[in-house]
């Protein structure tokens, strides 16, 4: 699924035809009018074109719209792309995703996109989403469904326009591009430049580790001597190998423990424990 996001509100739409050439598209119009998008196209493009009027009625007024915002259901846009024959899965147009995010919330255009993206009705989902015109968690909400994201946006001179898009791969690779381009009267688009990266996980190996002890005061390393110092060290409590063997296997006359019975002592010889009873 593509998300094209635009933060302007001049129609790109045309350009995506160079994306599903070849293909037949179905258009889901909002935003423009069927005559203003075939404007330029040529009779070829229009042959593969079927256009589904939501701009003249778009909420069902007139009671006999042609499509309105609350039939943006998976089964309603199923019927819609089967009413034309065609060999291979068709491209679904959404022009645009504001218009229906402004009449149907947020999760429930979200899940007939999931829906639409995995039930096979479509082969893509283009959608056309004003990033100006939602809050910032509706946008990211959207496009984390998106495959491939293309932010537009003007660029410094007057008829050239920036793309910056960022396509993500099933093993989780990011690839991002940014591309410059003008389009003509004809609408060819001509590319002034591209720049391109890839984002990956660093190895912590491969990274520069500062080192702590670099600006202290007071020095936290040992010489030679003292390290050789510090290693003939016996520490307390530490057995040497002798100690071991001494303790483990003592020797005639050893281990023995001397006591002298007090007074006081309760001592029973009958039972000496019975005052551990319960």
């Amino acid at each position: 699924m593509y998300i094209l996001a635009l933060k302007n509100s001049y129609n790109l739409f045309l350009n995506i035809f160079s994306v599903a050439r070849e293909e037949v598209v179905h258009v889901l119009c909002f935003d423009v009018s069927e005559e203003e998008l075939k404007v330029g196209l040529k009779p070829s493009d229009t042959q593969r074109l079927h256009i589904h009027n939501a701009y003249s009625d778009p909420l069902g007024w007139t009671g006999h719209p042609n499509f309105t915002a609350q039939q943006f259901i998976l089964e309603d846009l199923a019927n819609l792309v089967k009413q034309t024959s065609q060999p291979k899965p068709a491209v679904l147009v959404i022009d645009s995703l504001s218009w229906i995010l402004r009449h149907k919330t947020p999760p429930a255009v979200c899940q007939t996109l999931q829906q639409l993206r995995k039930g096979g009705a479509v082969r893509a989902v283009i959608g056309l989403l004003h990033t100006d015109m939602h809050q910032r968690g509706t946008v990211g909400s959207v496009c984390h469904l998106a495959t491939s994201l293309i932010s537009v946006a003007p660029g410094v001179r007057g008829k050239e326009a920036v793309a910056r898009v960022t396509k993500r791969s099933k093993s989780g690779k990011v690839m991002q591009d940014e591309e410059i381009f003008c389009i003509a009267e004809d609408f060819t688009v001509t590319i002034l430049s591209k720049a391109s990266h890839a984002e990956h996980k660093t190895n912590s190996t491969e990274e520069e580790q500062a080192d702590p002890t670099a600006n202290l005061t007071f020095n936290l390393r040992l010489s030679d001597s003292e390290l050789e110092a510090k290693q003939k060290l016996t520490l307390p409590f530490v057995f040497s190998k002798e100690k071991k063997t001494a303790l483990l296997h003592p020797g005639p006359g050893s281990g023995r423990i001397l006591y002298e019975p007090d007074a006081n002592d309760d001592y029973d010889q009958e039972d000496p424990d019975d005052d551990l009873d319960v």
